[in-house]
Formats: C-alpha cells, structure tokens, sequence
C-alpha cells in the first residue's frame, strides 16, 4: 500500500512537536505495519489543492490513498476533494473534538488509527453539500457562526482558545442573533424564527449518553434540528439542558429528516459553518444528501469507545 499523509501544519499535536517531528511520527506508525508511505505538513489553506494533487497521482496509479491527519476541519477539507472520486481516505484524528473519528470507531492514539488504515477495510460513508461546500459533520446557520467568528476575533487580540469561546458565549446571550428563515424539506414548508439551524449528516442522537453521536454515517440522510426557542433566557435554559441530555423534540426542537432543503432568507449574506469552518453565502442555501460519496477506512469491528 501507498499513501500521501497531509498534516495541518495548524493541528494543535503538530505545532507542540513541530513538522519535522510530527511527519518523522506518522511515518514510523506506517513503517511498522509496511507500509509505503510520504507525509507532507501543509499550512491549512494549501490542503485542498494537495489533495486534488493526491487525486492526480491515485488515477495514474502512483498513489492507494489519502490520509488526513487534523482536526475534523483538516479532515473535511481534504474529503472535499475525494468525494466521488473513489480515493479511499484514511484519518489520523489529531483534533480537539474528532467527531468524525469518534462516529467512525477510529482509535484517537497514533498506531492503533493506523491499524484501521492497515486492515483495509473500507466502506461508503455518506457526505453532504451546501451551495457546492462539502461537510460530514453537520452545518448551522445563528449562533455557532457567531460564536465562532467572535472567538478567532478574540483569540487574534491573543486570548486563549476556551476562554475566548467562553466570552463568545457571553456575547451570544448578549446580543442574541435570532434569524427568520423559510424551509422547504421533501414536500415540507416552514417559516421560523430561530437562534440556530443545524443540519446533521445523518441522524444525530439528542439523549445524555450519546449526546452529539451519530449510530450511522450511511443512512443517506439528512436531519434538520431547528431550535424554539425565542428569548435570552429560554435559550441558556436550553443549552444547559441540551448539555444534560434533556432536550424534548417537538417541543425544544423542530427535527425532521430529509435528502435536500432549501433555505431562503431576506438577508444578503449569512455566516454558515460547515464542520467548524465558517464561510459567508448568499442565500438561498442548497443543501443535499450526497450517500456513499467517499470511501473511508473503517475498523473491521466496532471500537468506536476507543480513546
């Protein structure tokens, strides 16, 4: 086997060992298990031509894979240029949250995320796209764009990562951005005014103890949560139950699932995330289903407790 590892050179793991360290590491954990393989550190911005690169050198027969090594933004990025292509993909979760990794079952610790590239098993996992971006997490519309554009506005005047999302909150509940949509799902119209629109790739689980999980990432869906709530208060009260666990859909949350939505807004431009990335659109926004559109490789069992 022969595979193209891409680091984010802005990995958290990366910039505490450095490049050269960092590379020399993934290189020994494929060494072990024989195979051939050629790390490159890229500066986040410079991923996506690599893998369309990668791409160019798998259709020549060059090349057996891709592996992304970073975050769940490094990850979706680097997918972005795989999608349909038939490239397998291979993920080194090197990120604060790895959501992706963790619905997947692939182990956090270095070796043992090589291994599931080792045993080659690897199966379609559905992506999604809104106006032409490609995520596999999820993408929201209201308060997590804002937070986080008011956290990287922070942390540029130098405050620390969690403390400057903690007054990225504060700023949510003060300022309180509520937006008013019109949704069209598969047949389905709603008008709403609401702090936050999330569409899952898949189905994501709203109970305590596996809060945030999806069970499948191959359902060939799409699940709109839409939140309720209308006022500062209602919505700190339902982000602490939310955290807990608690929240009741239908009640909390308007959830449905579809294969493609449209959403419409008299706004000019919105801030839309698409796995933690944020970018401006214009409206409408185009979501759809893309099921099966990457080749991923998945543990042969399920470990998704590991790490």
């Amino acid at each position: 086997m022969r595979v193209l590892v891409l680091l984010n050179r802005g990995a958290g793991a990366i910039q505490h060992k450095g490049d050269h360290a960092a590379s020399e590491a993934v290189l020994s954990a494929f060494a072990q298990r024989g195979i051939d393989a050629e790390a490159q550190v890229r500066p986040g911005g410079e991923l996506a031509a690599a893998a369309r690169s990668a791409v160019q050198m798998a259709k020549q027969n060059e090349l057996d894979a891709v592996v992304a090594a970073g975050g769940d933004g490094t990850i979706g990025t680097i997918a972005s240029a795989l999608v349909d292509t038939g490239v397998p993909l291979g993920i080194i979760p090197l990120g604060t949250l790895n959501h992706l990794a963790r619905d997947l079952g692939i182990p956090l610790q270095l070796q043992d995320a090589v291994n599931v590239i080792a045993e080659a098993n690897v199966k379609p996992v559905d992506a999604a796209e809104v106006n032409g971006h490609i995520f596999l997490n999820n993408s929201s519309i209201g308060v997590y764009p804002f937070m986080v554009l008011e956290r990287e506005r922070r942390r540029r005047h130098g405050v620390a990562k969690w403390a400057a999302m903690v007054w990225a909150a504060f700023k949510v509940v003060q300022l309180f951005p509520i937006r008013r949509f019109h949704v069209y799902a598969h047949g389905r119209s709603e008008t709403c005014r609401t702090p936050c629109l999330f569409v899952g790739n898949n189905r994501y689980r709203l109970d305590l103890l596996e809060l945030g999980r999806r069970e499948r990432l191959d359902g060939g869906e799409l699940w709109l949560y839409i939140a309720k709530q209308h006022t500062r208060l209602s919505l700190v009260w339902f982000t602490f139950r939310a955290l807990l666990g608690l929240t009741e859909p239908g009640k909390d949350l308007l959830c449905f699932d579809t294969i493609e939505a449209k959403i419409s807004s008299k706004r000019k431009r919105l801030n839309v995330a698409t796995d933690g990335e944020i970018h401006w659109m214009a409206p409408p926004l185009h979501y759809r289903a893309r099921p099966g559109a990457l080749r991923i490789y998945r543990p042969t069992v399920d470990i998704s407790q590991s790490g």
